[in-house]
C-alpha cells in the first residue's frame, strides 16, 4: 500500500478506544449508507472485531483507497504526519455524522410538516464530540525554582 504506517498507527489506536470502537461498530449495523470513510473504518473494525484467529493481519485496503479518493494529500506512496492523519479523519467523520443528522432532521420536517429552527445543525455534538472533545492546557514549569507559568 505504500508508506501507510502513519494510518496503520491511528487506526490501531482508535480501535482500542472502547468507545470510540464501538460507535464506529455500531453505525455498521445502521442501514446501509453511500460508501465513505466512516463505512469504510466500520467495515474494517467489524472485519478485526469477528476475527476469529488471535492473530494476523488484516489490510485496509477498502479504507485506504476511500482515503485516498477523498483527499488529494494521502493520495500518493509518501509517508504522512500521523496526528495530522488523525484530526482529518476524525473532523471528516464528525462532519460525516452531523451531515447525517441534518438529513434526518429534513426529512422528519418534510414528514411532519413542521419548520424547526435551522439555527444550532452545526454545533450539534456528534459522538466523536462526546468522546475527543476537551481542553488543551499547556504549562511551562522553571526547573530551578518550579514556579509555573
Amino acid at each position: 500500500f505504500g508508506n501507510t504506517c502513519y494510518c496503520n498507527s491511528v487506526l490501531q489506536a482508535l480501535y482500542f478506544c472502547r468507545p470510540f470502537r464501538e460507535k464506529v461498530l455500531a453505525y455498521k449495523v445502521q442501514p446501509r449508507k453511500k460508501e465513505s470513510l466512516l463505512t469504510c473504518l466500520s467495515d474494517l473494525f467489524n472485519s478485526i472485531a469477528t476475527q476469529k484467529k488471535k492473530v494476523g493481519v488484516i489490510p485496509p485496503k477498502k479504507f485506504i483507497s476511500r482515503l485516498r479518493k477523498e483527499n488529494e494529500l494521502f493520495d500518493n506512496y509518501m509517508q504522512q504526519d500521523a496526528h495530522e492523519f488523525l484530526n482529518y479523519l476524525l473532523n471528516t467523520i464528525a462532519d460525516l455524522l452531523q451531515e447525517e443528522k441534518k438529513q434526518e432532521k429534513q426529512n422528519g420536517k418534510l414528514q411532519n410538516g413542521s419548520i424547526d429552527s435551522e439555527e444550532g445543525d452545526k454545533t450539534d455534538l456528534t459522538w466523536v464530540h462526546e468522546i475527543f472533545q476537551g481542553t488543551l492546557t499547556n504549562e511551562t514549569r522553571c526547573l530551578n525554582c518550579e514556579a509555573v507559568r
